[in-house]
């Protein structure tokens, strides 16, 4: 059973096919993928592709993935999740998108409280990673805000639209005793 998690103004719930739409709306959106990693969607099924990608992976438990909707709102907003997962080694790297209409209203920050909680407490993960395009300064921003770690710079580390970039390097580690 997926996880439902609820945030003082978000309901953080599994992503389905009919969230399709919603998922295009994001990922064909230049402003949203710039800092992705990947190309803009140009067809709504390749979200559908996405949306099952998302299910595979958490079968597999190789990955959860959040869509955030607003409470009282039918429709994705963004999506978060926890990519990477590795539930061996106790880690994961978080990841996260919001539709333009939804920047700088704190509903990232919201989330991200909400899954580092989760990922730590729940899942018994010891570390959350992050991979941030330089550029990206309000990711950048906002990962220090929440108590991550920049560890370091990974040259050339990804390809998109013809182009290599580097990228920040980001951790939260859980606070335990060495013994």
């Amino acid at each position: 059973m997926f996880p439902v998690l609820e945030t003082e103004r978000l309901l953080l719930r599994e992503i389905i096919n009919v969230d399709a739409g919603d998922i295009f709306s994001c990922f064909s959106n230049e402003q949203v993928t710039r800092y992705y990693g990947q190309e803009s969607f140009v067809k709504v099924d390749q979200a559908e592709q996405l949306i099952q990608l998302f299910a595979k992976n958490y079968k597999e438990k190789r990955g959860l993935r959040w869509g955030m909707e607003r409470k009282g709102t039918k429709g994705l907003i963004g999506t978060i999740g926890l990519n990477a997962w590795s539930p061996t080694h106790k880690r994961a790297e978080i990841g996260y998108e919001l539709h333009p209409d939804f920047w700088r209203k704190g509903y990232a920050k919201e989330a991200i409280a909400e899954i580092v909680t989760y990922g730590l407490e729940e899942l018994g993960l010891m570390r959350i990673g992050a991979v941030v395009f330089l550029e990206n300064t309000a990711s950048n921003e906002l990962l220090l805000k929440m108590g991550f770690q920049h560890e370091g710079v990974l040259k050339n580390y990804i390809h998109q639209n013809g182009q290599s970039y580097d990228t920040n390097v980001y951790g939260l580690c859980k606070d335990v005793e060495k013994g």
